[in-house]
């Protein structure tokens, strides 16, 4: 991957979103569906192992859902990786299993970035579950932590990282079996990579 600078005192994150699903493949909200990686899946999960080997981190962590812990198990992080519940998905409720385009034909122009989720959770809560997630790595971590979890969670994450409101995630756009390193610039908060 490159060597990313750390921070004199400061830890990095890095974050790496889960392999590919059947749904994230159909482009399918998936959020307390706990689906396995498809075989496409595993092999990204163990290519993504081969782009973190020789990096050391403090502290790995994942969401609770199978298709996180998997990619962290074939990266070689499951016997290291523990589970972080705040790490969890953003909850879809009502829109679990639709795509964009099936929501959009009951509420046209729908974002689930500025528009309600009905059953689920608002941008506020998952910001406040990635806060959580962030005073954990900047108290606890000296160095580096490790985080495997899902497309939104992780784009809200780097929003409220750099201090931008969740809404914000909307134009972090994020592949599966990526890794992105949140980091600084200085004393400031900064994308070190992104969707690499």
């Amino acid at each position: 991957m490159g060597e990313v600078p750390v921070g004199e005192t400061r830890p990095q994150l890095w974050i790496a979103r889960h392999g590919e699903t059947e749904w994230s493949r159909s482009g399918r909200h998936t959020s307390v569906t706990d689906l396995s990686l498809t075989e496409d899946g595993e092999r990204a999960a163990l290519a993504l192992g081969d782009r973190l080997a020789g990096t050391p981190f403090d502290l790995v962590l994942t969401s609770p859902l199978r298709r996180a812990r998997e990619t962290a198990r074939l990266a070689g992080f499951g016997d290291r990786a523990q589970v972080e519940p705040a790490a969890h998905e953003w909850r879809y409720g009502d829109y679990e299993g639709l795509t964009t385009a099936q929501i959009r034909e009951r509420v046209p122009g729908w974002s689930l970035w500025t528009d309600p989720v009905p059953g689920g959770e608002k941008a506020a809560e998952v910001a406040a579950r990635a806060d959580l997630i962030i005073e954990r790595v900047r108290r606890d971590v000296r160095s580096r932590a490790l985080l495997f979890a899902h497309g939104h969670i992780l784009r809200v994450l780097a929003a409220r990282w750099i201090g931008k409101p969740p809404r914000d995630g909307a134009f972090l756009a994020l592949d599966v079996a990526t890794v992105s390193v949140l980091g600084w610039e200085r004393e400031t908060p900064a994308l070190r990579k992104w969707n690499a």
